[in-house]
């Protein structure tokens, strides 16, 4: 368990490890919301999925949908009145992220989602909301990016058990490569659907990276 967890977040781990696929749909709920397990739900996916191959597919969608909800409960906090909370998160970044989530919609929010750490992806979940970005939008993309993650994690988990994360480690250049290879492609042709709808095309953002 990681050190940097405090005693009562840790309490709450094992409490989500003893009850299996509801347990990490808990903590990817809590992970994507209010608190912050760092790669707690990761593990525990690999963890359940190593030891019950047959049950993968189910462990991965509880942790997608725990991810998906908890990113629509932040959305929604958002929505009511959060824009000077996010004017504080996002600091020198906030013009850039705004422009960003209003510009971009679906393929915005899911570039977000697949960028590895340190990228503040929940800074752009409440940008998300306070902007007002289309909430069927916001959910797709979150959903499609929680599913390829997660998935992959669970294929991995069953292919090569307790190295599955030391693989994610060591192929971490070419994982991001091709992560980045998918959200460009999911990107692009977000960008031309909206163009045959007459919806101009913008440019990437700049000054993202996390302080």
């Amino acid at each position: 368990m990681p050190p940097q967890l405090s005693v009562w977040k840790q309490r709450i781990v094992v409490f989500a490890a003893a009850l299996g696929a509801p347990g990490l749909f808990l903590i990817s709920f809590l992970d994507s919301s209010v608190l912050t397990f760092p790669v707690i739900n990761d593990l525990l996916l690999i963890e359940l999925s190593m030891y019950h191959p047959l049950r993968m597919p189910l462990y991965a969608t509880m942790a997608m949908a725990g991810s998906v909800i908890g990113c629509a409960l932040l959305y929604f906090i958002a929505r009511k009145g959060g824009e000077a909370f996010f004017q504080r998160k996002a600091g020198e970044r906030a013009d850039a992220i705004r422009h960003w989530v209003e510009r971009n919609g679906f393929g915005g929010m899911l570039i977000a989602a697949l960028l590895p750490p340190p990228t503040p992806f929940k800074v752009f979940v409440f940008a998300a909301g306070v902007f007002e970005v289309p909430l069927w939008s916001f959910v797709s993309a979150i959903s499609l990016a929680r599913a390829l993650r997660y998935f992959g994690i669970g294929y991995l988990a069953v292919r090569y058990g307790n190295n599955a994360m030391p693989f994610l480690v060591q192929h971490k250049v070419g994982v991001t490569i091709g992560v980045l290879i998918f959200a460009a492609a999911s990107y692009g042709l977000s960008r031309v659907i909206l163009s045959e709808k007459g919806t101009p095309s913008s440019s990437a953002p700049s000054g993202l990276s996390a302080n």
